[in-house]
């Protein structure tokens, strides 16, 4: 536990054998009422340590709030935990909608995942192994849905809630105008680039998620406090650098198409580059599921764009330069 701002902490919630080690959940005292920003997942070691922050700060949970900016497990998974029958438990709704969905949103997005190319075989042990499934939150939860445009109150600090659609349909940050301080999710992350994937149909999470970074660079930052790993000082660099890499992913995938006459989601994801020291078909597959996901996901930003075209090919979609 740390204090960054008076009444403003950083809980440090490790995520066990993940890459991305930990969630930064943040907690905003106030006189009447207290605030938690995501929780971590649903597993005896996030637990542990969100208690023993909590117990720290002698948190009295009948007067704290929660907020989830997204719908994942690492920032949602707690929620039955941690909420008490007098919290109010803000979320937007569309991402609310999908946590209160339980297991049935992956079977939803089974087969909207096959068309992207990814092995039905392997559909059933993705969804095993995958840990917005195994770690999410098991209670069906009350929530009050914020849109963009709220503001909350708490301690010291009044935030101002931002819809950043991208990394999920409903992402939310939370920006303090008179401090300058965005709590960002996983809308903006320092260390990793967050993972845009299209997961269902008619989405276009890559054009949203660039328009989302525009909207937070005309905001007076000051700082940036995400959901994983580090603080970062200077947020209109990284949005640049986040809006750069995306366009190299974009321009990766050209060169791919332009290699191969037509490939689906899939097989372009087992050409592109990843952070993974071993080939594509050695990944786990859970990653291979993220890989994909990402692919198809710029696929569709450069159809948007006039510069890829489809074929659907049975029941799998084909990909090819317009």
């Amino acid at each position: 536990m740390e204090e960054l701002y008076p009444g403003l902490f950083r809980l440090r919630i490790p995520i066990p054998r993940n890459p991305l080690k930990e969630l930064n959940s943040y907690v905003v005292t106030g006189k009447d009422r207290n605030l938690i920003v995501d929780m971590g997942m649903n597993r005896i070691e996030c637990e542990e340590a969100l208690f023993k922050g909590i117990k720290e700060l002698e948190l009295d949970l009948s007067k704290t709030d929660l907020f989830v900016t997204h719908m994942h497990a690492d920032h949602s998974g707690l929620i039955g935990k941690v909420a008490s029958p007098s919290s109010t438990i803000y979320c937007s709704r569309p991402d609310a909608d999908m946590i209160n969905m339980q297991g049935n949103l992956m079977e939803l997005m089974k087969g909207f995942i096959t068309v992207g190319g990814f092995p039905p075989d392997e559909y059933q042990i993705a969804i095993e192994k995958h840990p917005g499934y195994r770690y999410r939150c098991r209670e069906q939860v009350e929530f009050t849905y914020s849109k963009d445009g709220d503001t909350l109150s708490y301690g010291d600090y009044t935030f101002t809630v931002i819809h950043t659609p991208g990394h999920t349909m409903g992402h939310l940050c939370l920006y303090d105008q008179e401090k300058g301080i965005l709590l960002s999710g996983d809308h903006i992350l320092g260390d990793i680039t967050p993972n845009i994937s299209l997961n269902a149909p008619d989405e276009d999470p890559l054009t949203e998620y660039i328009a989302s970074l525009d909207k937070i660079a005309a905001l007076d930052l000051q700082i940036v406090l995400p959901g994983h790993r580090s603080i970062i000082k200077d947020g209109y660099a990284r949005i640049e650098e986040l809006k750069k890499h995306h366009v190299e992913r974009a321009n990766e995938v050209l060169s791919i198409l332009q290699n191969n006459e037509q490939l689906n989601a899939y097989q372009v994801a087992g050409k592109m580059t990843w952070d993974m020291t071993v080939p594509f078909d050695q990944f786990p597959i859970a990653q291979k599921w993220f890989a994909s996901g990402e692919a198809l996901a710029h696929l569709v930003y450069l159809e948007t764009k006039g510069q890829v075209k489809r074929k659907p090919a049975g029941d799998v979609v084909l990909f090819s330069l317009n």
